[in-house]
């Protein structure tokens, strides 16, 4: 039996909190990519790479959904700094005023999954929208793998907006590019 979304705990982490999360955010992944870890892209090792990547940057942060005892889902995100690769990967450049960056005008969300007995429940736009209270950027962007147009479709349903398809690394597939204002 599955918690209504509004019954789960959340619980936000910074980077002081790594290795007390660690083993939550590694798990989950696991058991949602199960079926494509073998690919090397995500691999538990290449997100564990990843995942050290992103908090390394400043103001990283992660939100868990809690359901009792069992880690539901989670996001997490941190700002782009300047001059962020994240729009070199763009398969059609964009306007400078679109890419520019300043280390704290936009919200990567880099991360956000939740376990198959929570889908649909709206637990993840619960531990998403979580994750942005009260964050100071004026903007979120995320990738999603165009091959998941329900996902891309609750995204936009979210607020999101489609502004390109980008490739981050030579291994990634293409991502849609999207993006959301905040406040």
């Amino acid at each position: 039996m599955t918690a209504a979304p509004d019954a789960l705990t959340l619980r936000r982490y910074g980077r002081d909190d790594l290795d007390n999360v660690r083993p939550t955010l590694t798990d989950l992944y696991a058991e949602v990519y199960a079926d494509r870890l073998s690919d090397p892209f995500f691999s538990v090792e290449r997100f564990q790479e990843r995942l050290d990547g992103h908090v390394s940057r400043p103001g990283w942060e992660a939100v868990v959904g809690w359901d009792g005892d069992q880690a539901v889902g989670y996001a997490y995100g941190s700002p782009l700094p300047e001059r962020a690769r994240w729009w070199a990967g763009m398969l059609t450049p964009l306007p400078e005023e679109l890419t520019h960056e300043t280390g704290q005008r936009t919200l990567a969300l880099f991360e956000l999954l939740v376990r198959a007995p929570w889908r649909k429940t709206g637990s993840a736009h619960r531990i998403h929208e979580e994750l942005l209270t009260s964050r100071p950027e004026e903007r979120v962007t995320l990738l999603v793998e165009p091959t998941h147009p329900k996902v891309k479709a609750l995204y936009e349903r979210w607020g999101y907006d489609n502004v390109g398809d980008q490739q981050p690394f030579p291994d990634a597939p293409v991502y849609t590019t999207m993006l959301r204002q905040l406040g």
